[in-house]
């Protein structure tokens, strides 16, 4: 009875060792892991290395490091590592097939992190949706969209679709469609036209501002106006220039035309 009592207390002390070890591994491996990820995301900032592929770099070392940490944390418990490397790549597989689209968005947020048609920070609309760059994660986009709302793209569909991108270029034209009846003075609606435009400061000279008819349509002439300005001044022109045409054209008495219902009403006599 003695030597059972004291083999067990042997073993509680040993594979007490052990597990305190484990456990010790982890708690610092996940630390230093950290540690480490923070350094490298510090170092490559101060290289100058766009924000966006610093986060993601910083991700993949810190989820490499934590399957090393862990590695170690059960070799400590006994576990054979080698046996255990084997079951992880069979279970890697099972898991790559399960898991087909996560793969693809992995390397997809690689592509767009090699390719850079955005970086963080630009606002572009993609698979349907329209936002800032706030970060490229592993498998997904972060975006926030205009009504500062979060949004998580996922990076497949993103790279498999059309990027528009529309912080890229420094300016951007606004392209505008405006209405005359067809018994107002053409000439002189053109004319407001063109002193709105040039009276803007916002809008650049050079491309020159294009303002002509457009279309005769079923019940107005059409303007198309599309003057060119910094793409940070677009939306402010856009708004100001349509409630601009609609004072001075009702100062000038001329009509935007609108769709409109005629309902005729015939009397019949009773038989």
């Amino acid at each position: 009875m003695d030597t059972v009592i004291k083999t067990a207390q042997e073993s509680v002390v040993t594979y007490g060792l052990s597990v305190i070890a484990a456990i010790a591994i982890f708690l610092v491996g996940k630390w230093l892991a950290r540690i480490l990820a923070n350094t490298l995301t510090h170092m490559m900032k101060r290289a100058g290395t766009d924000d966006t592929l610093v986060s993601f770099v910083a991700n993949i070392a810190h989820v490499a490091m934590m399957v090393f940490v862990v590695i170690a944390a059960m070799s400590e418990l006994g576990v054979e590592t080698t046996s255990f490397a084997a079951v992880l790549a069979a279970a890697g597989l099972a898991i790559g097939l399960a898991l087909q689209g996560s793969l693809s968005n992995f390397a997809s947020g690689v592509m767009l992190i090699l390719f850079k048609p955005f970086k963080t920070g630009d606002f572009i609309e993609a698979a349907g949706t329209s936002g800032i760059v706030e970060e490229i994660q592993i498998f997904s986009t972060k975006l926030r969209s205009g009504d500062n709302k979060q949004l998580f793209i996922p990076n497949g569909a993103i790279f498999g679709g059309t990027i528009t991108n529309y912080s890229t270029k420094p300016t951007r034209r606004v392209d505008m469609l405006f209405g005359c009846g067809y018994d107002d003075d053409l000439k002189a609606a053109k004319q407001l036209l063109n002193d709105i435009i040039a009276k803007d400061g916002r809008i650049l000279a050079e491309p020159a501002p294009v303002i002509a008819v457009s279309e005769l349509a079923d019940s107005s002439v059409n303007f198309v106006v599309r003057p060119w300005v910094n793409a940070a001044d677009y939306w402010n022109v856009y708004f100001d220039t349509h409630e601009q045409v609609k004072l001075r054209f009702d100062e000038a008495g001329i009509s935007i035309p609108y769709p409109h219902t005629d309902v005729h009403l015939h009397q019949s006599e009773a038989a």
